[in-house]
Order: C-alpha cells, then structure tokens, then sequence
C-alpha cells in the first residue's frame, strides 16, 4: 500500500497505522533524510530475514544498521563509549551520517556484523522522528535493493517497483540520492569508510 504522509506535519493516524504494521513484523519503504529505505522493527527477527530476501543478501555477511530517536537508547545498543565518542556522535546527529559502534549483548545477533559492530543512525527527518516515537523500539535502516536504490528518490516510482515486496511504502516526497555518510568509530582513531551527504571534520 502506498500511504501518504505529510513531511512537516505527519498525520497522527497514519503514523500509528505505519507503527502498528511494525510491530505486527510488517516491512515498510520510508523515506529519510537521505535516500529512501527499507525498515522493520529490529526486534522483529522474521521481518529482518524478510528484508535480506528481499535484498537478495545472506542475513550473517549483511552490515545492517538502524535508526533511533535519538542518543538516548545508545547505551542499550553500544558498549560504554568514552566522552569524546560521544560529545562527536552529540554534534553531528541527528543527521545524515551512520556510525559504526561495538554492539551490546542487546542487539539481536542478526543485526551485528562479525566483528559484534552496528551501524547507528539518527536521521533528521520528521516522518521518521514520529514512527520510532510511536513504535518505541530503533528500526532497521538498509538500502532498497539494486545497484540503483540511490535513484530511485519518486516514492510512486518506488511502490510501483517493489510494493509487492513490502507492506507499506510510505510517500514522504521526493527523496534524496546521495546515501550517508559511514564513520567507524570502533577505534580510538575514526575513520571515514563511505563518503555521503554529511560532511564531517574531527578535531
């Protein structure tokens, strides 16, 4: 189902409908405040699985990551961070950059990368702001499937093409198509491994 959703003034109705489709392990087409993507609840593990089949990827070698209201569940899904870490991750979100942590025993193994990291986000983007505030729980952030998701921005474009894959593709306008920028911050030393939108400057 294609769904409209006001970019400024989401509708509180069809939020809780987008929330509740989550939480029932529905898998969802939302726009962010880059490209648009693919989500579910990440406590939904079948859900999960179903955006790996539908990415064509192996659930185990997939570096997944997802997106949360804000900075204050990273303590659930990271290990301790230093001040410094932090006082960065503080300055730069919410915006359009993933950071790479150590997880936490929290994060469900099929989130983590061997090497027990997660991608973590915190888009600047209303729509999205008001699902994870209704749903309560971080979502699942991939990219849609295909070496062209970057241009595929027209959310009609987007549902005519993969919304027998999904159960809602949400239109929030017409999005981006330059990704976010990826940080690895599993060192004392960051580092840049993706180049998008966010530009970013360490002191």
């Amino acid at each position: 189902m294609l769904i409209q959703i006001h970019p400024d003034n989401p509708q509180p109705r069809l939020v809780r409908q987008v929330a509740e489709c989550l939480k029932d392990g529905g898998v969802i087409i939302y726009p962010t405040d880059t490209i648009y993507g693919l989500g579910c609840d990440i406590a939904q593990h079948k859900a999960v699985e179903r955006i790996c089949t539908i990415k064509q990827i192996d659930p185990q070698k997939a570096q997944l990551s997802f997106i949360c209201r804000d900075l204050s569940h990273l303590s659930d899904y990271t290990k301790s961070i230093d001040t410094p870490l932090y006082r960065m991750l503080k300055s730069y979100l919410p915006g359009p950059y993933t950071f790479i942590l150590p997880a936490s025993k929290v994060v469900p193994k099929i989130l983590q990368s061997k090497k027990s990291t997660i991608g973590l986000r915190v888009p600047d983007n209303i729509i999205c702001q008001h699902i994870l505030d209704t749903l309560g729980n971080p979502i699942l952030s991939a990219s849609l499937p295909g070496e062209t998701a970057a241009e595929l921005t027209d959310p009609e474009v987007i549902y005519e093409k993969l919304g027998d894959a999904v159960d809602f593709v949400i239109d929030g306008g017409i999005g981006g198509m330059v990704p976010s920028t990826i940080v690895d911050c599993t060192t004392d030393e960051w580092v840049i491994i993706r180049q998008g939108l966010g530009e970013i400057i360490f002191e």
